[in-house]
């Protein structure tokens, strides 16, 4: 079993333009869960969150929509690897432990 932790944030930080390595902080909401071997869903993003940071300490596969399934199959994350993504509000985020 792996812990997920996700960061909820609204549109990456700009400087001139351009996007910062940087999110804005605190964030919107946190989520923290445990993967299994069957596939599990969070809860909803926030209405306002347009970007998630996660980080697992373990091997997860991930996939995003409004009712996610995942399987080992799907996106594949290292272990102790930290990930942005875009996301649109309100869905979900589907993860499973992986190998």
């Amino acid at each position: 079993m792996a812990k997920i932790y996700i960061t909820e944030h609204t549109e990456p930080s700009l400087y001139n333009g351009n996007v910062k390595s940087v999110v804005q902080m605190p964030p919107l909401a946190t989520q923290t869960l445990t993967s299994s071997g069957a596939s599990q869903q969070s809860a909803a993003f926030n209405a306002k969150t347009r970007m998630i940071q996660v980080h697992t300490d373990g091997i997860i596969s991930l996939e995003f929509g409004s009712n996610p399934t995942v399987t080992t199959n799907s996106f594949r994350l290292a272990a102790n690897t930290t990930l942005y993504f875009q996301v649109t509000p309100a869905d979900k985020v589907a993860y499973i432990t992986n190998t």
